[in-house]
């Protein structure tokens, strides 16, 4: 196959996602959240944690690493504070169901604080932090991943993931706010989404393994990323991990294992706070003073090469409604793993569908 990328349908993609995995076990409404969850960070135009992962999850399924149906128990549940016991269940089902049990016990408390222990990636945090925007609250979410980087000062050995964390907020007729960051200087996706593509990265994004600057992906993936803002990314990720793995029970730093390791568990962890908006000030009154924000930002003189000042997820919004519109632009060699899963599971002309024209 030609090394180009194709146009697909977002719809008929996340059809064919949720084919896929209510083949491997999941239930249909798990399967169309796992599909929806990868699709969506595709039409943000965050494709290394898109449906390129598609065959990650996949395989940790087949192999028994993550868990189909697991059910998700509750360890610990006092007022406004609970952990869950992910049973090594899949990471999408996990996220939602803290997220959604921290909504619930913000609205009766006004604040919640919910952990996770062994759960699973789930992608795209902002995915899950939306939701809480959505429901009128402020959420934090940050889970700790298999190790990426050393710590400042150290070698060459990775013990400190990336640990990513996203903060949502509503914007009253308006895209929500969302921030979703890795603590390295990129998140490891993009490298993988790099190798994909054939492309070199940046010089500043990774070492090799034997610690020496690398602008291949392949020789990055095998070594180490390197963190933002120097020692600041290090504390930061190290903070994270506390929070998602120390105090959820979960495991931490070189403990836990990342999608890729097939055969093994993920151990990953997770830690959620929700603040219910209503219980600070009437929502018409932070609503009035979250456009008085925006507008404030907005209106500053613009930099060279600008024509216009963004808040956090309003760049990703606008690119789901272009998406949505025009397909999302996949690289040959997440299409072609996508074609091989369909062909083992007998479902090419479903995939195939996917290519049809936009309308």
């Amino acid at each position: 196959m030609q090394n180009t990328s194709v146009v697909v349908a977002s719809n008929k993609l996340r059809q064919f996602i949720q084919c896929v995995y209510g083949q491997a076990g999941l239930s249909d409404e798990h399967a169309l959240l796992v599909a929806d969850s990868l699709v969506h960070a595709d039409l943000w135009g965050h494709q290394s944690h898109g449906v390129l992962r598609t065959g990650w999850y996949l395989e940790r399924l087949r192999r028994g690493s993550m868990n189909a149906a697991s059910p998700i128990e509750t360890v610990r549940d006092r007022g406004a504070i609970a952990v869950l016991e992910g049973c090594d269940s899949v990471g999408q089902v996990v996220a939602k169901t803290a997220m959604d049990l921290a909504i619930r016990k913000a609205k009766a408390h006004g604040v919640s604080a919910v952990t996770v222990r062994h759960s699973n990636h789930f992608g795209t945090l902002m995915y899950f932090t939306r939701m809480a925007a959505e429901a009128g609250c402020i959420a934090f979410l940050t889970s700790n991943g298999g190790p990426a980087m050393a710590p400042w000062g150290g070698a060459r050995n990775k013990i400190i993931g990336t640990n990513p964390w996203s903060i949502g907020a509503p914007v009253e007729h308006g895209a929500p706010m969302l921030l979703d960051m890795a603590n390295t200087g990129v998140a490891r996706g993009k490298i993988y989404l790099a190798r994909q593509r054939r492309e070199s990265i940046p010089e500043g994004w990774a070492l090799d393994a034997a610690g020496a600057p690398t602008t291949d992906p392949e020789a990055a993936i095998n070594g180490l990323i390197l963190p933002m803002a120097h020692h600041k990314g290090y504390a930061i990720a190290t903070l994270m991990d506390v929070f998602a793995g120390v105090l959820s029970g979960s495991q931490f730093l070189s403990g836990v294992n990342g999608p890729y390791h097939y055969e093994k568990k993920s151990g990953a962890g997770h830690f959620v706070s929700v603040y219910d908006i209503e219980a600070f000030m009437p929502r018409a009154e932070f609503d009035a003073r979250m456009h008085s924000f925006i507008r404030e930002i907005k209106s500053q003189p613009l930099a060279q090469g600008f024509d216009e000042i963004l808040y956090p997820g309003e760049l990703e919004s606008r690119k789901a409604e272009k998406h949505l519109a025009e397909g999302i632009t996949l690289p040959a060699d997440t299409w072609s793993d996508l074609k091989r899963i369909a062909d083992e599971i007998g479902k090419a002309e479903l995939l195939e569908e996917c290519l049809q024209r936009i309308s």
